[in-house]
């Protein structure tokens, strides 16, 4: 998918840093207003349009989820409700991305100087793809590391009033490690997410458009791929995604065990709640990740032909 090389692992670090902090970045800026309402729908125990609500009240009960206490405000107060914790936001969304694209990239070429015998006795005429795919897998796990910044960014988007009028610092330490809660359950997410992310992808760009060198994509192609692996990554680690935002999104002396919360989402909402949320984030997956994924794919190969250039 965009946010992939072809294997030749010829772009310089900076410019895979640079690149993909900058595809953050703008991803943030357009999606995180709707990034807000999946959170906030996936950590709702309310049902809209339940049997025996008329429509006007279960428009009622979704306005109240997704706008809080600005549900009875305007519609410019409604809109500026959907960006707390945008600071947050900033650095766990721009760290993530240079961390998960830069990484799968790095992870992805080790694995090809390294063991591409492996995966081709493994694997066969696949083995790219599930290479793609490994190394995501891999770099998803990691990705804990961010756990803190992804917490205090739920954290805001679910319970505005929950960090007002407190410093960074103050945060930190009341939270404490509680800002690791859930990082099982986030890596259970991740693994198989960023499997599918990465390896449906490369199947749709080998497989489909038939191509060797994932770099010499076309933008209707990475689209098509991007969508591909998006849709597969969101719908399997929906599930784990619920629950992690639910750990995540209580305080530190209200704070639930994993394994508390499914049991009771299957006695009290049914098994349709793991998947919460999935719908506006399906709706905004395409557009999100072929936006992301893109400037990506363009910026990586522009900057480091720039710093290449004036190497020479």
């Amino acid at each position: 998918m965009g946010g992939h090389s072809s294997g030749k692992g010829d772009e310089s670090l900076t410019a895979r840093l640079l690149g993909s902090g900058l595809s953050g970045i703008l991803e943030l800026v357009c999606f995180h207003p709707v990034d807000t309402i999946a959170k906030r729908l996936m950590n709702s125990t309310q049902k809209p349009f339940s049997s025996g609500q008329s429509t006007a009240e279960g428009f009622s009960v979704l306005n109240k989820v997704i706008f809080k206490d600005a549900a009875d405000k305007g519609t410019f107060s409604k809109y500026k409700s959907l960006f707390p914790g945008l600071g947050f936001a900033a650095g766990y969304k721009v760290a993530q991305r240079m961390y998960k694209f830069t990484g799968q990239r790095h992870v992805k070429d080790y694995m090809n100087n390294h063991h591409a015998s492996t995966f081709k006795s493994l694997f066969g005429d696949n083995w790219k793809t599930m290479m793609h795919a490994t190394a995501g897998s891999i770099v998803g796990v990691g990705e804990i590391v961010l756990l803190p910044l992804d917490a205090l960014k739920i954290k805001m988007q679910i319970n505005p009033t929950l960090l007002q009028g407190k410093g960074l610092v103050q945060v930190i330490t009341q939270e404490g490690w509680g800002l690791y809660r859930g990082a099982s359950w986030t890596a259970a997410r991740n693994a198989p997410g960023s499997f599918a992310l990465f390896g449906g992808s490369a199947l749709v760009k080998e497989n489909i458009f038939g191509l060797t060198d994932y770099s010499q994509a076309t933008f209707f192609q990475n689209f098509c791929a991007s969508i591909g692996g998006a849709f597969a990554s969101i719908t399997v680690s929906s599930p784990l995604d619920v629950i992690k935002t639910r750990i995540q999104a209580k305080s530190a002396d209200k704070a639930e065990g994993g394994w508390t919360i499914l049991s009771r989402m299957v006695k009290n909402e049914g098994f349709g709640s793991f998947f919460k949320g999935l719908v506006p984030k399906l709706l905004v997956v395409g557009p999100k990740l072929v936006f992301s994924f893109t400037i990506a794919d363009m910026a990586i190969p522009m900057i480091s032909a720039a710093i290449d250039g004036k190497k020479h």
